[in-house]
């Protein structure tokens, strides 16, 4: 449908938790393929409604090698998590220019809406388990660089501000 312009950070939406999704009817599915559009532009490997401004718990995922397989969840949440945990090098087309190594699970087990409307359980594992815990915290109004010290984050945020 449309790619769409990632709101900026300090912008309040990104701060605030998106309000659930009660049911999947066409303004969840176009919103889901504008996710997707944005998400295949940037290239990136999912996005959560909130960083373009859509305040339902809403996230797509694809990490896949191809490309072409999109996840598309409606409030999605974790169930369970690994004890092993995967370094990962995160990014935001919120804040453009910066990017942090995060630790997060290297596997979990989500439970979400799917495009048909049904609760749906998945394992992701990997750069998908990664990427669906990011969207989770994007659309709870949380950011990657939250993850880090304060001292580290304070850095980020400025080295973002030069760079705009």
């Amino acid at each position: 449908m449309t790619v769409r312009t990632c709101i900026p950070y300090p912008d309040k939406r990104l701060r605030t938790a998106a309000e659930p999704v009660e049911e999947i009817t066409d303004e969840v599915r176009a919103a889901w393929t504008d996710l997707i559009d944005t998400m295949e532009a940037m290239p990136g490997v999912g996005m959560g409604a909130n960083q373009i401004g859509v305040m339902l718990r809403l996230a797509v995922v694809d990490a896949s090698e191809e490309r072409g397989k999109p996840v598309r969840m409606a409030n999605p949440e974790v169930l369970h998590a690994s004890v092993q945990l995967r370094e990962h090098e995160e990014a935001s087309p919120n804040l453009l220019g910066v990017s942090a190594t995060i630790k997060r699970p290297r596997a979990v087990t989500v439970r979400f809406m799917n495009e048909d409307g049904e609760i749906a359980e998945q394992d992701f594992v990997g750069l998908w388990a990664t990427s669906v815990q990011h969207q989770i915290d994007h659309i709870n109004g949380k950011l990657y660089f939250d993850h880090l010290s304060k001292t580290k984050r304070d850095m980020l945020i400025k080295k973002a501000r030069k760079n705009r």
